[in-house]
């Protein structure tokens, strides 16, 4: 439904940002990194980077990963207007459009306005409206044309409330465990052309999915994981890491 009025738009934002903190403030966050300096809270490498993760998922990240120049890429459609101005109050910049529609003119336009600052991109790649968990082609074809590494974020909650929505958007119940486990970069080659966007596109999907679904087996079994780390919401590098980063890679 969309929700015409500002104030009211304004209104059930501040409501649902005030939300999203009470939730998270009583979970129990894990990462197991391949990579940690993939973390946009980890000290700055100069390296932009694109986050993909499932729609499902938007609120993990929102919360996590708030200020630490981060630029979420939302519909132009109405019913991303309270989302557009949640993400505000957490600290994300909003760019407006798909990655189809007026998003790659506006993607370039806001990192020559905010080169000097390093601003990372987001984008939940089934989103705004599905199918669920199959990857639309925009995120290969902004990480071919504008050489940024790809970050393919794999999270999972312990049996969380799903709503009927065309993503399962996922719920998680107070004081239960999250889990997240991020790949590292993952480079396309430059200049694809539609053939090899669409290899890429089902390559990443695979690899998301696979991630997606470690994460969620992770956050049911409540197990020690390899390479297991803490990790708290805000821009500093709020993480403890242990042991060596594992490995990860799209094969050819």
């Amino acid at each position: 439904m969309k929700i015409q009025s500002k104030t009211l738009i304004h209104a059930v934002g501040a409501l649902t940002t005030l939300y999203v903190h009470l939730l998270s403030s009583t979970l129990d966050f894990r990462v197991a990194y391949y990579d940690p300096i993939i973390d946009p809270a980890y000290p700055n490498d100069g390296k932009r980077r694109i986050y993909i993760f499932w729609h499902e998922y938007i609120q993990y990240f929102i919360y996590l990963r708030k200020r630490c120049h981060l630029a979420m890429l939302l519909s132009k459609h109405g019913d991303a207007d309270i989302l557009e101005d949640v993400a505000h109050m957490l600290g994300f910049d909003g760019v407006r459009g798909s990655t189809n529609r007026g998003g790659v003119k506006a993607l370039r336009e806001m990192m020559r306005k905010e080169e000097s600052e390093n601003f990372h991109l987001t984008i939940t790649p089934d989103g705004p409206r599905g199918p669920r968990r199959v990857l639309a082609p925009g995120c290969i074809y902004l990480a071919s044309r504008l050489q940024i590494p790809l970050v393919l974020m794999g999270v999972g909650y312990d049996r969380p409330f799903r709503f009927n929505s065309w993503d399962r958007y996922a719920v998680p119940r107070p004081g239960s465990r999250v889990r997240c486990i991020p790949s590292g970069d993952v480079m396309v080659p430059p200049d694809l052309d539609k053939e090899g966007i669409e290899y890429y596109r089902q390559k990443v999907q695979d690899v998301l999915n696979a991630l997606s679904d470690e994460a969620e087996d992770w956050a049911m079994s409540g197990d020690f994981y390899d390479n297991e780390s803490n990790v708290l919401p805000g821009p500093d590098c709020s993480c403890m890491y242990f042991s060596k980063p594992r490995q990860a890679t799209i094969e050819e």
